[in-house]
């Protein structure tokens, strides 16, 4: 992983794969932007960390920087959120994903999951180790880990 630059109190590297966030919880909706600016045409991303590590609220930013406007919630019952967004004033859709109550990639294909992942349209996965192997090749890995109460730390990878 290259070095990553300081912006502020948000810390980015200029390359996407490879590329490390470190922000504050008051910066968390700069970080969602300059994640959408380097994201280029990826589609697919599979959230990594523990629970509490901040994954549907940093996902949440992601949706508001998208141009959501309805209420967001986490789909951890519902499994597949879907809402709709502006990218550059043109309608996109968008899947917030669950997958922590599953049991096998099985569950996640009679859930509907792998529809929406090779839908064409932004999927923002949660618990992806649920379902390995059902993920398209260019699926994005994001990695979120707490720094400490205030600070998340985001590194983004192809694998």
């Amino acid at each position: 992983m290259r070095k990553a630059e300081y912006l502020g109190n948000m810390v980015a590297n200029p390359d996407f794969c490879g590329m490390e966030l470190v922000f504050s919880l008051e910066n968390m909706e700069a970080a969602a932007a300059a994640f959408w600016q380097q994201a280029g045409t990826a589609k697919v991303f599979a959230f990594h960390g523990q629970m509490g590590a901040g994954k549907t609220t940093f996902i949440q930013a992601l949706c508001r920087q998208k141009g959501v406007k309805q209420g967001m919630g986490s789909p951890t019952f519902s499994l597949i959120n879907e809402y709709g967004g502006l990218e550059q004033g043109v309608p996109v859709t968008i899947y917030h994903i669950d997958l922590y109550r599953l049991n096998s990639p099985e569950d996640a294909v009679r859930a509907g999951v792998e529809d929406c992942l090779f839908s064409g349209h932004y999927c923002l996965v949660e618990w992806p180790e649920r379902a390995p192997g059902l993920f398209p090749d260019d699926t994005v890995q994001v990695h979120i880990e707490p720094v400490d109460a205030q600070t998340r730390r985001l590194r983004i990878g192809n694998n």
